[in-house]
């Protein structure tokens, strides 16, 4: 048994497949198997079930899973810190994120990060989704990872950072443009710029309007929330997108409109990782320093709402 029979069967609990975690490693799919035969040999059990679909780990499999987990973070947390050590303060972040993420949450915090810190490597691996973020923190190799907050994921943690008010996207001669707020009923029958069914920011939207029962057609999808704002901008149709705490909200004077939907729950963002107190401390810095730039944006945003004038619709 050796520690890369259970870096690698780890890797297989957390994917449920062996040919997935085969393309991570760059390796087959036979040496995958042949690491957790080896386990299965010198433990005298079986670990993993083979289904139609991949695999699931047995009940003795969950309980090699968790220790091995538990062990692996923190050598890997031990490593990291003595690499520290050896380099003062000049090892790494490593970070995974939607492509449009950094810009919206993190620019201000990483200018401040790099102010403090000039020596440290920042790396930014980005994903188009948050499963897609959970999945690249498994093999290990990766610290961070900013998703929007959604249903417990095994052997990842997350912790919200900000709640984002969901909002109407429209163009400025639009009739809902001249209103402060937008109610349910507004939302009938709107032709919507959709978010991806698959992600988690689409999924809860999807979720809110059939607890309020909005129905509403589209005819144009978006892969992300710039690209539905930028459709809405051209008159494509409404986008219902979270006001993001790094983007200018616009003014009077503009093509674009956005205006609250109190109605429909905030949106829950921040970040997930395998295990908080295996955090590098400069991880653990980054991370915190994203996290207060980031409710200063949204304490901002809540205050130029507050202040808009009253409704102009009769």
């Amino acid at each position: 048994m050796t520690l890369d029979d259970l870096r690698v069967f780890v890797a297989v609990c957390r994917a449920g497949s062996l040919s997935a975690v085969a393309r991570q490693l760059d390796r087959t799919q036979s040496a995958v198997s042949q690491h957790v035969k080896r386990l299965e040999r010198e433990t005298g059990v079986s670990l993993l079930e083979r289904r139609a679909r991949g695999v699931v780990p047995t009940h003795a499999g969950r309980v090699l899973w968790d220790a091995a987990a538990d062990g692996i973070a923190g050598l890997d947390l031990a490593l990291r810190r003595l690499g520290d050590l050896v380099n003062g303060d000049s090892g790494s972040v490593r970070v995974t994120t939607g492509g449009t993420t950094v810009r919206h949450f993190m620019s201000e915090a990483i200018v401040a990060f790099r102010q403090q810190y000039p020596k440290v490597n920042l790396e930014f691996q980005t994903e188009t989704s948050s499963r897609s973020c959970f999945d690249a923190l498994a093999p290990d190799d990766l610290d961070l990872a900013w998703v929007t907050i959604g249903s417990p994921v095994r052997g990842i943690e997350q912790r919200p950072v900000v709640d984002l008010p969901w909002v109407l996207a429209v163009r400025a001669d639009d009739p809902l443009a001249r209103r402060t707020r937008i109610d349910v009923a507004d939302l009938a029958g709107i032709r919507l710029i959709r978010l991806p069914q698959n992600s988690t920011s689409g999924a809860r939207l999807d979720a809110a309007f059939a607890e309020l029962g909005i129905r509403s057609s589209s005819d144009t999808g978006v892969a992300d929330w710039d690209t539905a704002l930028l459709l809405a901008e051209l008159g494509l149709g409404h986008a219902v997108v979270p006001a993001l705490p790094g983007r200018q909200i616009p003014g009077d004077d503009g093509p674009l409109r956005l205006v609250p939907i109190p109605r429909l729950p905030p949106l829950p963002v921040g970040w997930a990782v395998r295990r908080w107190d295996a955090l590098t401390p400069l991880a653990q810095v980054f991370a915190d320093t994203v996290a207060s730039h980031c409710k200063e944006k949204a304490a901002d945003a809540r205050g130029w709402w507050h202040a808009r004038p009253a409704d102009t619709h009769q």
